[in-house]
């Protein structure tokens, strides 16, 4: 079942430019400025994204020096993922039941 967390997260990551700096992240640990080169996006504008990831627990900032870089938690990413199965499994054994109409 899905959980009114659950769905916080699914908003979060249905922004596309959030899900592209999650993609970015899954590979390496990056300041801001390298997502910027990545994604072209404005560094205010990445800046504010970056902040509603934090705040959703999907990343964590490492500060270093006048840079700040940040790690993907990829236990939160495991756990949606989980939840999504879950759902999968339900919809396979829900094909075999049917409700009557009255």
């Amino acid at each position: 079942m899905m959980t009114s967390v659950d769905t916080d997260l699914i908003r979060v990551l249905a922004d596309p430019l959030r899900l592209q700096i999650v993609t970015l992240l899954a590979r390496e640990t990056l300041c801001t400025t390298h997502l910027v080169e990545e994604t072209g996006a404005k560094q205010t504008n990445l800046s504010n994204h970056l902040r509603v990831l934090r705040e959703a627990g999907v990343v964590e900032t490492e500060p270093c020096g006048r840079f700040t870089y940040y790690r993907l938690k990829p236990d939160v990413i495991a756990q949606l993922a989980d939840r999504f199965a879950d759902l999968a499994e339900s919809a396979r054994t829900a094909a075999e039941n049917k409700r009557a109409c009255p």
